[in-house]
């Protein structure tokens, strides 16, 4: 194995999507992860603290674009349009070239009731994290709380819909019509 080889981030977590599909994650190590993925057991914990976090690694960032994509927002902007600038942002990065290895790991994070908690404890600190920036941008609660919840589910919806391999949509587009169909439903519950 070399001292030092690009991408070793994304070595590692395709091999361990790889091995946690035909392995269960249950039965997988981290040294076979790092072996897999042609590195040292030592280069997996310079990028990652637990096998469970090559699944997730990445969130800090997520939330850091989030954030910044709200307080971007024009002056002006609703709370769910900021939250759609936000949602938009982050659907830029996605590639269609992905979706395979994003419903792997989204299959491998189903499969396990840890990582499904774990799931929605991340998804909980993005909301929370929306719901920071809209206050931030003078939007009051519980109209911040709601806006950041509605973007949640919106996200979450694209995400699934996005995943499917039928669908030839992109993630985009997926995310501003779940937004908008989420947000006149909110508004009906008068």
């Amino acid at each position: 194995m070399s001292r030092w080889e690009p991408n070793a981030t994304e070595r590692l977590g395709q091999a361990a999507v790889e091995l946690f599909v035909s392995r269960g994650y249950e039965g997988v190590t981290v040294a076979e992860i790092a072996e897999r993925a042609g590195l040292t057991k030592r280069t997996f914990f310079r990028h990652f603290a637990d096998k469970r976090e090559v699944l997730f690694g990445g969130q800090d960032a997520y939330h850091q674009l989030f954030t910044d994509a709200i307080a971007g927002a024009p002056a002006g902007a609703t709370p769910l349009e900021a939250i759609g600038a936000a949602l938009a942002a982050f659907a830029a990065g996605f590639a269609d070239d992905r979706r395979d290895f994003l419903a792997k790991r989204q299959t491998v994070i189903i499969s396990n009731p840890d990582l499904r908690e774990r799931d929605l404890l991340k998804a909980a600190a993005l909301t929370t994290a929306m719901a920071d920036a809209l206050a931030a941008r003078g939007v009051k609660q519980p109209t911040a709380s709601l806006a950041a919840h509605i973007g949640a589910l919106a996200l979450g919806d694209a995400f699934q819909r996005w995943l499917q391999p039928e669908n030839r949509r992109s993630m985009a587009k997926l995310a501003e019509q779940a937004l908008r169909q989420l947000g006149s439903a909110a508004g009906n519950l008068h």
